[in-house]
């Protein structure tokens, strides 16, 4: 089972974020507040989680949490500031938005800009290691799917209600027959030899 907090007696909240690699839609984190003696057997890392999995565990995350937020970086976003940068302040406005103020975050990765006032850690593989950030990574990821099923219908042919924007095969083949959407990240590599797209 994995661990329920960092250190005894504060308030935690866990961060993760969802669509860095994708060559569509928006980036999405979430940062969420579990209880202090709070356990679930269920609870891993999203990416180790089937659909139905994820779908229950999104209910019961939200009915169990002290407090959660989720909160969407634009593709218009990303391409402006980049992808790290979108994620960071898709980090930051889930923070910025929870209903409890946390005294430490718990942020899945490597690096994080400093959100102001709060301390953080860095955790390599967190949301398969704490609690909170094994719920955050859901929480996004979830919501992501959403999104990206949205858009689907929206766009068809790409392949964004199974693919969720990653770049597949399909999606690549589809870029090359039907060109580039609305929705599309122009400063990624949207194509292997990036084809006169432009």
């Amino acid at each position: 089972m994995l661990k329920p907090y960092f250190k005894e007696g504060i308030v935690e909240a866990g961060c993760d974020e969802a669509g860095r690699g994708p060559l569509a839609g928006p980036v999405v984190a979430a940062a969420v507040i579990l209880p202090a003696d709070y356990e679930n057997e269920l609870l891993n890392d999203s990416k180790k989680l089937k659909k139905k999995q994820l779908e229950i565990l999104e209910e019961v995350i939200k009915r169990d949490a002290l407090a959660y937020s989720v909160q969407e970086v634009s593709h218009t976003q990303i391409d402006e500031i980049n992808i790290l940068n979108a994620s960071y302040l898709a980090m930051h406005l889930s923070v910025r938005d929870l209903s409890i103020q946390p005294n430490l975050l718990l942020i899945d990765g490597n690096r994080f800009k400093a959100y102001d006032g709060i301390p953080h850690e860095c955790i390599v593989k967190g949301d398969g290691k704490y609690m909170s950030i094994a719920a955050a990574s859901i929480l996004a990821k979830t919501h992501r799917d959403r999104v990206m099923v949205e858009l689907a219908q929206q766009y068809p042919g790409y392949g964004w209600e199974t693919n969720a924007g990653y770049p597949t095969i399909k999606h690549r083949d589809a870029i090359r027959q039907l060109g580039i959407t609305p929705y599309h990240r122009k400063s990624f590599r949207l194509l292997p030899e990036q084809m006169e797209l432009f």
